[in-house]
């Protein structure tokens, strides 16, 4: 047998992305609390909505998402020309990879950033430039002193994945009025929905009167959509044509289109999901932290728990799951001795309570 074509350089060499466990041996219905999915599931308008399209999948979509455009620039107060669709956010991250890094340029992101931008960015042969995160948050100074004359763009993720900190509006534009104009500032907006700190706004404003900044958010979250892979940025009209010119023509499904488009406007299920974590969000700190386990202040629908060290961390997570529950081992991140629990359903979130109350008491 011949050898396979080798890659391009540096393919072999990323780490792949391994998603959230979502099952137990043994287990028939394991609690799923890995994934910071919406514990509500899907609102019941994106699920007719989801129903009523597949009488239409044997069409292509709507290559420019018309439907969907309007719902969300109506829906934000954007211009409906500078948004970009993607299968999730992820995707748009990738576009701007494919679309802005050559071989030799660079991205910078916080230590403890998304992986998302680090894949596609090495995919491009392009370098991973990574803040110190010291205080578990990416900091303008910190980003800033990483940008060079090969940085093209800075990913900053407010809220952020895994830690649950945030950046103030004064740290986002603080950190863009240090920015070059030739380099991109994409600040990843996919927990927005569930902060409620008075200091944090989203950043669509700053990018209104911007050249250089680009905004995303998703549907997995507060919409519950993670399973259809729909998410949008909103740029500068000359970094939407550029990436028109690669991005796949029907890269977001029908049934995704037309679920999105329901879920956008269904603002009951949307207050019920924020409702839902504001609840139980300072619940589960609480209660974790009595057990004497330090848990990061968070802005998403998770918290991050942090353990004595990793050893102490890969029992609490096996004991859990003796209990039929998943959550999410972040050693991937470099926090091995932490787990990112999803906020769940009372009922997921008092399982959670009370296994780990045993843990503690050992």
């Amino acid at each position: 047998m011949t050898n396979s074509p080798a890659p391009k350089p540096g393919i072999l060499d990323i780490a792949p992305y391994v998603g959230g466990k979502s099952a137990i041996a043994g287990v028939a219905e394991p609690m799923k609390l890995s994934s910071n999915e919406n514990a509500l599931g899907a609102g019941e308008k994106a699920r007719a909505a989801y129903e009523a399209a597949l009488k239409n999948i044997h069409l292509y979509p709507d290559g420019r998402a018309g439907k969907l455009r309007d719902a969300v620039a109506e829906h934000h107060g954007l211009e409906p020309e500078r948004l970009i669709f993607g299968n999730g956010s992820d995707e748009v991250f990738a576009l701007l990879n494919q679309t802005y890094l050559t071989a030799g340029d660079n991205i910078v992101s916080g230590q403890y950033g998304f992986l998302a931008y680090r894949i596609s960015a090495l995919a491009n042969q392009a370098q991973v430039k990574l803040a110190p995160e010291p205080e578990f948050k990416a900091t303008p100074e910190a980003l800033l002193a990483q940008v060079d004359d090969r940085t093209r763009i800075v990913y900053v993720s407010s809220p952020a994945n895994p830690t649950g900190s945030y950046n103030t509006a004064e740290e986002i534009r603080r950190l863009h009025e240090g920015l070059p104009a030739d380099v991109i500032l994409v600040v990843d907006e996919a927990y927005a929905e569930f902060v409620t700190a008075p200091d944090w706004e989203t950043s669509f404003g700053l990018a209104r009167d911007a050249s250089n900044i680009v905004v995303t958010r998703t549907f997995s979250k507060i919409h519950g959509l993670g399973g259809l892979r729909i998410g949008f940025g909103y740029a500068p009209l000359a970094i939407c044509e550029a990436i028109d010119r690669i991005r796949l023509p029907f890269n977001v499904s029908v049934p995704g289109l037309d679920a999105a488009t329901a879920a956008i406007g269904d603002e009951a299920h949307q207050q019920a999901s924020r409702d839902l974590v504001e609840t139980w969000r300072p619940r589960l700190t609480q209660a974790i932290k009595g057990f004497g386990f330090e848990v990061f202040p968070s802005a998403g629908n998770f918290v991050l728990v942090r353990f004595k060290d990793a050893e102490q961390a890969a029992g609490a997570n096996d004991y859990l799951n003796t209990k039929g529950i998943i959550v999410r081992a972040v050693g991937g991140y470099g926090l091995p001795e932490a787990l990112r629990i999803t906020i769940g359903t009372e009922d997921q979130n008092r399982a959670v309570i009370d296994a780990l109350s045993e843990f503690a008491a050992g």
